[in-house]
């Protein structure tokens, strides 16, 4: 007969764990203590505590950084997830010193870090400024768009939400009737009417109260765009797997290390993003000892989506030696020739389309007179067009916009050759303006095409592009958990902290 050794479930161990000895040097954990105990300052946090003379004690900020920091580099986002840790992972328990800090606790300080957050972030800039981890001489932009805590399906202009709103009160209405028709049959309200209903309810007064306190979100051209009921801050954005409601995570990266010298979320496009993320970087070096003009003379490379003149302009302005490509500038570069996609520009689904969709007879620039005179455009009819407005069209062109007015063209007869659509109510014509500032775009065409802009273009892909692997891959980071701007931007910069940490690790901290 087989002999087991004997086991008993009420039988008391004690086991002596010395939380110190857990920290092995060498370890991930180590530095991240290290970093907090020893090289990031805190007193930023004091001001937020009133016990001093009154009330309980609170948790170290110290804790709960170390905690947080720790449990980010681990893929862990969810406070819940991040207490069940503390309780039960003896790392994480050696980090907070035993304590057990509440999800509610660390959720709060978490969101809450919107001041102190850029004070840690320059406190480890000025660490790795020590240890020789930043080169100075080449930097890359680029951002990941992220979902948001919120869904793309409470999203819509204010007649598009009131509509939604109408549509769940006439749902709501319905579900009432048919409760009180089963409760006139004698028939008791069954537990799935009584959830519909509340889900309904909880609905509508959502909607209303929206639409009741917020405004209309007005974007570029005047117009609105679409609000979002649950993250009014957040924004639909197209990615390469469609559209997401969410935000749009920028980072500047050193090239020697990779280093993030800057890191914000924001709402909206690549183009719009480079001046706020120039003014973050070098807020950032101040705090890590850098001279004011420290970017002045170095290279920045950025992906084509920041291509237009504004940025161009900034650039010039700031000293940059910027690499930011246009939108064509594979299709002039002898290794694409082959390529089908950029022989014309055209990718291949979309030619036949294009060909199939061209509209024959219709007026072209060529068919409207320039009157000097007037300082307008006239029409084949003789109208006059007058200059209503200039814009930046396509990111990178500016433009003099012409309109004719609506009575000319509602009673045109030529109508159906001018306009667009039959509901078209009036022809524009954008004219092309030759003003100084055009000349950096043919300036930046020349730099890219040259060899030595083509390599060091190139060198953008193996400097941001494993920044995001990282964090998105190895940390995680599929999409953000907190909401409106400040409280993402947070959580964006505490996993651009954890990379940096990462670094520290890697090549060593001085100890």
């Amino acid at each position: 007969m087989a002999k087991y050794k004997p086991y008993n479930y009420d039988q008391l161990v004690m086991l002596p764990i010395s939380l110190q000895n857990q920290l092995d040097p060498g370890t991930l954990e180590y530095t991240i203590n290290e970093l907090v105990e020893r090289y990031i300052d805190l007193s930023v946090f004091e001001e937020r505590y009133q016990n001093d003379e009154t009330g309980a004690t609170a948790i170290n900020p110290r804790v709960l950084l170390k905690v947080i920091l720790f449990a980010y580099s681990r893929g862990m986002v969810s406070s819940r997830q991040i207490e069940r840790a503390c309780d039960e992972n003896i790392l994480f328990m050696a980090l907070s010193c035993g304590y057990r800090p509440d999800h509610s606790t660390l959720a709060h300080f978490i969101s809450s870090m919107q001041k102190e957050i850029e004070s840690i972030f320059g406190n480890i800039l000025l660490v790795c400024a020590e240890l020789d981890l930043l080169g100075g001489t080449h930097f890359s932009l680029d951002g990941v768009k992220l979902s948001s805590n919120a869904s793309k399906e409470w999203s819509g202009t204010f007649k598009e939400l009131e509509k939604k709103r109408d549509k769940l009160q006439g749902k709501l209405r319905q579900v009432i009737a048919e409760h009180i028709h089963e409760d006139g049959l004698g028939g008791p309200e069954t537990e799935k009417h009584q959830k519909q209903k509340k889900r309904l309810q909880h609905q509508v007064e959502r909607l209303s109260e929206f639409l009741q306190e917020q405004k209309p979100k007005i974007g570029k051209g005047r117009r609105e765009i679409q609000s979002n009921v649950t993250d009014n801050q957040s924004a639909k954005m197209p990615t390469s797997h469609g559209v997401i409601q969410g935000y749009n995570a920028q980072a500047l990266v050193d090239a020697k290390h990779q280093i993030i010298v800057h890191a914000e979320a924001f709402s909206s496009q690549d183009h719009e993003n480079l001046a706020p993320m120039m003014t973050g970087a070098k807020k950032n070096m101040r705090a890590a000892g850098k001279g004011e003009n420290y970017f002045e003379g170095r290279q920045l490379s950025a992906d084509s989506n920041y291509h237009c003149l504004a940025n161009l302009a900034l650039c010039q302005a700031q000293g940059l030696d910027a690499y930011i490509p246009d939108l064509q500038f594979r299709k002039r570069d002898e290794r694409f020739a082959r390529q089908q996609r950029f022989k014309d520009g055209i990718h291949p689904r979309q030619r036949v389309g294009k060909q199939e969709n061209r509209k024959e007879g219709i007026f072209t620039k060529a068919d409207f007179l320039f009157d000097e005179a007037e300082q307008a455009y006239r029409c084949p009819q003789g109208k006059l067009l007058k200059c209503g407005a200039r814009g930046q069209l396509n990111r990178y062109r500016v433009y003099d916009i012409y309109r004719a007015r609506q009575e000319d063209c509602a009673t045109c007869r030529l109508r159906l050759r001018c306009l667009s659509g039959p509901s078209t109510p009036r022809r524009y014509l954008s004219v092309r303006v030759d003003v100084q500032k055009l000349n950096l775009i043919d300036e930046m065409k020349a730099r890219i095409d040259t060899p030595q802009g083509k390599q060091i273009y190139a060198r953008r892909l193996a400097i941001v592009e494993p920044v995001f692997a990282n964090i998105c891959v190895q940390k995680r980071l599929d999409r953000f958990t907190l909401r409106t701007k400040d409280k993402v931007d947070v959580q964006w910069r505490l996993f651009a902290l954890v990379h940096n940490i990462g670094k520290i690790h890697t090549y060593g901290l001085v100890n």
